[in-house]
């Protein structure tokens, strides 16, 4: 009773912020209560706002019901200091609207965290978040077709390479509700497989094994093949940061292009059913050496399922892997994305780093990648590359201003943004598909298949043991690069030294087209 007292003394003298809630269902409603038992909660809760037209002109409580169409007049009319936003049918769209409207007028926005996370079955108000960008770049979510993957996994046994990276550890989290017989997870780094292992066991996941090695060690890599015996393989092992690998270009051979050919090849020998792919939008014209590395392990992946179909093609005894692509844009909070970065930069006081005015991005959430990285294998015939629908690209500066924004602070005020000049490696824009290229429909609309040229295998696989094998030896950076040129001849160099090997003739080709 002091407590409430001396919480009740130390409040009543200062100015209540005005509240309103965006949603007048059991959610809103318990948001509202909540706020009202929170003794140090300094609010007036003024009205709900409400899309459900049938709902508008009640009252809750004593706090009226007001229609979300008239939603920015009245947050202004009632004087509001923060929004709640306690509902998950809001359309992603309109969100940013409401966020970007109450961002221009000081209005403080939050969210309400889903109902598995309330303490008991109630929300507390220290479980109130503030909106964070990640909610503003998110989609609808994916609704997948279960019972397909449910009879290809079931008491399988998957290989996942990379498994404690980003995509890798959200795959391995999915691939669970589908009660495989076994997961081997496969990494190279130690500790954050390590974590995975830890995190698994805290969910009582015990159908589990780990394989610390390198893809690129054909001894280590056979091995598990003979001892695991896998039915699929996802392969989310690779160097991914372009200027790294511009400065490595020998490593991303070796990585991206060896261990995704020792894989495919060990799959057909092992008799795998699936092995899918995981590649970039970078692929597609690329600028930089890891694009074009991941292009040249696309490129590989598909003749070499088109071969094994010429070999066996009067032999229909004979169980053929189906090798297939999956093609996405950046990810959300992945490691060393630049998200994670700018929150970084803001917290530090600035200035956000942004390497060009113009510079955009296609994003997607972590957790919808991977959904679509499970369809699109389910659904594969073989030899196709899925591109997704990434949606709208994203301009970064105006990332970072939303960013800025959201953390109560005003772009080039409180925090400046400098421009840094394009990376090595670095394109402007990305794309998702190929010049030559155009796309079929799927059964799901956000899976498209990319219809690419059609590569010979024999000699494709000599050219590409012929790249290997001196990126091994680490001889000549400029003769391996040279070479990945001559396999990929859209691979025309951006603010990089190996501009040099481009032909002129080639870089007016590809521009053109």
């Amino acid at each position: 009773m002091i407590k409430y007292f001396f919480s009740y003394i130390t409040t009543i003298n200062v100015t209540k912020k005005r509240v309103a809630i965006f949603g007048a269902g059991d959610v809103g409603i318990s948001t509202k209560r909540a706020l009202e038992h929170d003794m140090t909660a300094n609010i007036q809760m003024v009205l709900f706002i409400e899309d459900d037209q049938r709902k508008v002109g009640k009252n809750i409580d004593g706090i009226k019901i007001c229609s979300s169409s008239q939603l920015e007049v009245l947050l202004k009319q009632y004087l509001i200091d923060e929004l709640i936003i306690a509902t998950t049918k809001l359309a992603s769209k309109r969100k940013n609207e409401i966020v970007d409207f109450c961002l221009d007028n000081k209005i403080e926005v939050f969210t309400v965290p889903p109902l598995k996370s309330w303490i008991n079955g109630q929300l507390s108000t220290k479980q109130l978040q503030n909106v964070k960008i990640e909610d503003l770049l998110e989609r609808e979510q994916i609704k997948l077709y279960n019972e397909i993957l449910f009879k290809q996994l079931n008491n399988k046994t998957v290989l996942v390479t990379g498994a404690a990276g980003s995509i890798g550890s959200e795959i391995v989290r999915q691939l669970l509700q589908y009660k495989p017989k076994l997961i081997v997870l496969n990494d190279h780094a130690e500790t954050p497989l390590h974590d995975l292992k830890l995190e698994l066991e805290e969910i009582g996941c015990s159908n589990f094994k780990l394989e610390l090695g390198d893809v690129r060690n054909d001894l280590f890599v056979e091995r598990i093949f003979q001892e695991y015996q896998p039915h699929f393989v996802y392969h989310a092992a690779a160097y991914k940061h372009v200027p790294m690998m511009e400065d490595s270009p020998l490593e991303a051979i070796c990585t991206n292009v060896g261990g995704t050919k020792l894989l495919a090849d060990l799959s057909i020998k092992y008799g795998v059913e699936r092995f899918v792919m995981i590649s970039t939008d970078k692929a597609v014209n690329p600028t930089n050496v890891m694009g074009a590395s991941k292009r040249i392990a696309e490129m590989y992946v598909q003749s070499l399922y088109q071969n094994q179909e010429i070999q066996f093609q009067s032999d229909l005894s004979t169980s053929r892997t189906k090798f297939i692509t999956t093609r996405f844009g950046n990810v959300l909070g992945s490691n060393g994305s630049v998200i994670p970065r700018f929150k970084k930069q803001i917290e530090a006081g600035g200035p956000v780093t942004v390497t060009h005015p113009d510079i955009t991005r296609y994003f997607m959430t972590i957790p919808e990648a991977c959904q679509l990285v499970l369809e699109a294998g389910s659904m594969g015939n073989g030899g196709e590359i899925f591109v997704f629908d990434m949606g709208q690209p994203v301009k970064i500066a105006d990332l970072a201003r939303k960013m800025i924004k959201l953390s109560g602070l005003e772009p080039d005020d409180d925090i400046k943004i400098e421009y840094s000049g394009l990376r090595p490696g670095e394109k402007l824009y990305e794309e998702l598909l190929n010049n030559a290229e155009n796309t079929l429909q799927t059964y799901h609309e956000k899976i498209l298949i990319a219809k690419t040229r059609t590569i010979e295998y024999s000699s494709l696989s000599i050219q590409i043991d012929a790249l290997i094998s001196p990126a091994k030896k680490q001889e000549s950076v400029t003769l391996v690069v040279s070479a990945m040129k001559q396999l990929v001849p859209e691979f025309i160099s951006n603010n990089s030294e190996f501009e040099k090997l481009d032909s002129p003739k080639v870089v007016t080709m590809n521009k053109v087209g």
